[in-house]
C-alpha cells in the first residue's frame, strides 16, 4: 500500500496557559496543504523500515512512524510489517509531517490488517504519539484545542486562493519554539477571525510564537516583510516554526529560490 501523508499550516496558533501535566493549553485552526511525503507499507514481510529523500536522522526506533506500527502490533499483534518514508516535508518546519506519517502508518495498518480502528479510536492512538498526530485521522481543516488533540470541523473555504510556503532550513524543536513563549488568556476566538475576509487576517489572526522566534531568527522577519511586498494577503508562521506561509488571490512567483520554496493552489 502507498499513501501520501500531507503537511499542514497553522492558521493562528494561540498559547493560552501551561497545564498540570506539562503541556500547553492552545487554539489553533490546522489545514492540510497539498504537500506530500510518500508512505510505502508491506504487510507480512521481514520487519524493517528505510527512510529515503531527506535525511532525518536518529535510530529508527525512535521514529514516529516506527512507533505507530509498534504502537498497534503491541495492542493487536499485528504480523511483522515492512515501511518505506520518502521523506520531501522540512523537518522540524511547524509543517507537521512526521506527525502525518505516523498517522498514516495508523491508518494503513487499519485498512491493511482489517483492524476495524473507528476514527476515534485512531485519533486516541494517534494522540499517544504527538498533538499534532490526531488532526491527520481526517485531512480536513480543524479546530484544534487542548494540547493539539480535541478538534472540531472548520468551515473554512480557500478555494482557488494561492500558497506559498518558503523554509530557510532553520530547524526549532518545539522545546525551543515553547521556552520563550508569552502565554496570554484574552485573545480573539479563531472561529470568528475565520469567518471573516482573509484580507483582514493580517492585523487578527496572530502566532504567539512568532515574537520572541523571530527576535531570534530575524531572517523569519525578513522573509515574512517580503511576502507582504511582493502582494501576499497574510502570511504567518506555521505552528512552531520556522516556515513561513503566504496566501496569495494570484498565483505569486518564486523569489525565494536559496531556500526550500512551494507554491500551490487550494481546491477546496
Amino acid at each position: 500500500m502507498i499513501l501520501f501523508p500531507p503537511a499542514k499550516i497553522n492558521l493562528g496558533l494561540q498559547v493560552l496557559r501551561k497545564r498540570v501535566d506539562g503541556f500547553h493549553e492552545i487554539a489553533t485552526c490546522m489545514i492540510p496543504v497539498p504537500i506530500h511525503d510518500i508512505l510505502e507499507v508491506i504487510p507480512n514481510h521481514p520487519e524493517q523500515m528505510i527512510v529515503s529523500g531527506i535525511s532525518v536522522g536518529g535510530d529508527v526506533n525512535d521514529n514516529l512512524c516506527w512507533r505507530a506500527y509498534k504502537l498497534l502490533k503491541e495492542n493487536f499483534g499485528i504480523p511483522d510489517t515492512y515501511i518505506h518514508l520518502n521523506k520531501q516535508i522540512p523537518m522540524g518546519a511547524g509543517l507537521g509531517g512526521g506527525s502525518s506519517d505516523a498517522t498514516y502508518v495508523l491508518l494503513a495498518l487499519n485498512d491493511i490488517y482489517a483492524l476495524n480502528l473507528s476514527k476515534d479510536d485512531l485519533r486516541r492512538f494517534a494522540a499517544e504519539l504527538g498533538s499534532d498526530c490526531p488532526f491527520f485521522v481526517e485531512s480536513i481543516p480543524q479546530i484544534a484545542s487542548g494540547r493539539g488533540e480535541v478538534l472540531q470541523a472548520a468551515e473554512i473555504r480557500l478555494g482557488g486562493y494561492y500558497l506559498k510556503l518558503v523554509n530557510p532550513g532553520i530547524h526549532i524543536s518545539t522545546a525551543e519554539a515553547y521556552s520563550g513563549v508569552v502565554l496570554k488568556d484574552q485573545v480573539p476566538q479563531i472561529q470568528e477571525i475565520l469567518a471573516l475576509d482573509p484580507k483582514s487576517w493580517k492585523d487578527l489572526l496572530s502566532n504567539s510564537f512568532e515574537e520572541h522566534i523571530f527576535a531570534k531568527y530575524p531572517l523569519l522577519t525578513e522573509i515574512k516583510r517580503k511576502l507582504y511586498a511582493e502582494g501576499a494577503i497574510y502570511a504567518a508562521m506555521s505552528g512552531s516554526g520556522s516556515t513561513i506561509f503566504a496566501l496569495y488571490k494570484e498565483q505569486p512567483k518564486q523569489t525565494f529560490v536559496e531556500y526550500y520554496e512551494k507554491i500551490v493552489q487550494f481546491n477546496v
